[in-house]
């Protein structure tokens, strides 16, 4: 039986997406790999011929992302795992971050992946069913100051899978979020982060956060793809998924503070009830 699967990720020319292209190609899956540079994966190419389809793509342009996922699927004849993937963080407090900076920071995290959702989900009807994957964050579930903007778009990313989710199961299309912790990614550098102007008075918070960051332990991001796949090859993936093993006692916590603090105010709660209708 021939379980060879076809994958079209977006964000692959570094970090995850580069590391997963690169293992799906080794284990013997074919890739339509975006990214806006190419550069990175001409070794790839060099490598695996016909079995990669590089394209050049800029998520923020829905026209881009529809030719490129026709593209992928005319010339492989089908696709098996989306892996919404591209995304970058905006540095900055609440009061600092722009608004045409937090615009831009959506029109990639959310609207590039809605643009990729809205033109495979056609084509894995067709065929069918298929997965998607999108690539979101522990901060999915909790928040850190400074980052607050990413945070909330992961928050967005993930109410909007998990609706997509239920929306789709019946056509064969399985949707899991993919989680990760921290990792030593190129995520955190300079060609996938953008800064707000800084304000004198967050100067200390900022600091804090900065020394923060670099004092954490960081995952190795050659450690995943068998996770990963473990993940697309199930018969019955899960909705979610924690990548890497510092996420769910954060997580837990967090929940178990909120829910502690609504079962404090259940009474007051309850009181604006009113009668029923």
């Amino acid at each position: 039986m021939n379980n060879q699967k076809v994958w079209f990720i977006t964000g692959a020319s570094r970090g995850f997406g580069r590391v997963w292209t690169a293992a799906a190609l080794k284990r013997g899956d074919k890739v339509a790999a975006t990214a806006r540079s190419l550069e990175s994966l001409s070794d790839l190419k060099q490598q695996y011929g016909a079995a990669l389809l590089t394209l050049e793509l800029d998520v923020t342009k829905p026209e881009q992302v529809e030719a490129a996922v026709t593209r992928a699927f005319e010339y492989f004849g089908r696709l098996d795992v989306v892996v919404n993937n591209a995304g970058y963080s905006l540095v900055g407090t609440i009061e600092e971050g722009k608004p045409e900076e937090v615009r831009q920071l959506y029109e990639t995290n959310i609207f590039g992946t809605l643009s990729v959702i809205r033109a495979v989900l056609p084509l894995l009807r067709q065929q069918g069913g298929g997965q998607i994957l999108g690539v979101s964050s522990g901060l999915g579930h909790v928040t850190m100051p400074v980052i607050g903007y990413y945070c909330s778009s992961k928050w967005a990313f993930e109410a909007i899978h998990e609706s997509l989710a239920a929306e789709v199961a019946s056509f064969g299309i399985r949707v899991t979020i993919i989680e990760p912790g921290a990792y030593a990614t190129e995520f955190g550098s300079q060609a996938s982060l953008r800064f707000s102007e800084g304000m004198d008075v967050y100067t200390d918070l900022k600091a804090r956060f900065v020394d923060r960051l670099r004092s954490s332990e960081r995952g190795d991001p050659e450690a995943t793809p068998d996770a990963l796949f473990k993940i697309v090859d199930a018969p019955t993936p899960p909705l979610r998924f924690f990548l890497g093993s510092h996420n769910l006692p954060w997580v837990r916590a967090a929940y178990a503070e909120r829910l502690k603090i609504w079962e404090e105010w259940q009474a007051v709660a309850e009181s604006a009830q009113g009668e029923s209708k």
